[in-house]
């Protein structure tokens, strides 16, 4: 596998002002779903830990950090610059993550927080080595997309959860990882996962009672009036699949770098408002007669050049 093998030094280590230069896809629907998932349970004093199974840099797992409470526990398990157990994973991980390093994701979120999850660096089949069975609230599985891991990882969860604990897949439905998705709905209907909602790239179920989920769930959506969602049947029982496509991103971890970056954006921003077209100085100057004459001259066919210059004369002559 290709790391990053350039100087790992301090001053070649990512230093992200804001979540959105962590690389990485965490879109709006699922930043507002984790969101409203863990704050619920916090609010409902819900105990238990967070685990996230394939970190990739580290975006999801830095938002996660935020909402982890008083004495809990939130532990990232991926391979990051480890050898592959297998000859398949391996090709699978040179493909998608051939930068992936654990020391950049370790960069990226000690920028956001002053400690470090519990880091299992290893295959994800180890997680029950390093995880209480039982104490898990919330867990993202995103680590292989091959079938055989992923229907793996998904068994490992549903004994770490709490009693109505909520398993995250991400990419259920996309093209290029087939697996996810045979995986993930074999688990629903086969293992007893009880689906939730989906958004484009990911499935939120429990093993316990998802009426509860949906019906606040449900309530919050008719609230906020800006995230488009409805309600499907799927395996005997209720869906909800939702878009947030233009809603605000809730609140997001402060990073360290984040003073100097501000500091530099009222020189980006500057640039822009000198070349437009108005100003508080007012509008801006137009071209002088010479040059429109040149660029008429130099562009335009003959014929019309002069039907131009006949009109400004007649335009400049004296009225009377």
């Amino acid at each position: 596998m290709t790391a990053l093998t350039a100087d790992q030094s301090a001053e070649h280590l990512p230093r992200p002002a804001r979540l959105s230069d962590v690389k990485g896809w965490f879109f709006t629907a699922d930043q507002l779903l984790f969101d409203w998932f863990l704050s619920r349970q916090r609010d409902r004093s819900e105990a238990g830990d967070l685990l996230e199974l394939g970190a990739y840099m580290g975006k999801s797992a830095i938002f996660l950090g935020a909402r982890l409470g008083a004495g809990e526990r939130f532990t990232v398990c991926d391979l990051f610059d480890s050898p592959a157990g297998d000859a398949s994973n391996s090709q699978e991980m040179a493909k998608s993550y051939a930068t992936l390093t654990r020391r950049a994701f370790e960069a990226n979120y000690r920028a956001f927080h002053d400690e470090l999850p519990v880091i299992v660096q290893g295959l994800s089949s180890v997680i029950r080595e390093h995880v209480a069975d039982r104490s898990v609230r919330f867990a993202h599985i995103d680590a292989s997309h091959l079938y055989e891991h992923v229907a793996g990882d998904i068994l490992a969860v549903r004994e770490l959860l709490t009693e109505g604990g909520v398993v995250v897949m991400d990419d259920f439905r996309a093209e290029h990882c087939p697996g996810v998705a045979a995986a993930t709905w074999q688990a629903v209907t086969s293992h007893g996962l009880r689906p939730i909602c989906i958004t484009g790239t990911k499935f939120y179920g429990t093993w316990g009672d998802p009426g509860p989920y949906q019906d606040a769930l449900l309530e919050w959506l008719t609230a906020r009036g800006d995230v488009w969602h409805e309600i499907q049947q799927v395996n005997g029982g209720p869906l909800i699949r939702l878009s947030a496509k233009g809603a605000k991103e809730p609140a997001h971890p402060v990073s360290r770098y984040a003073s100097s970056a501000a500091a530099r954006t009222p020189e980006r921003a500057a640039a822009p408002e000198r070349s437009s077209k108005t100003s508080a100085a007012g509008p801006a100057p137009r071209p002088e007669r010479g040059v429109l004459r040149r660029v008429a001259r130099d562009v335009l066919p003959p014929v019309v050049t002069r039907a131009i210059v006949r009109a400004r004369k007649r335009s400049a002559a004296p009225r009377g």
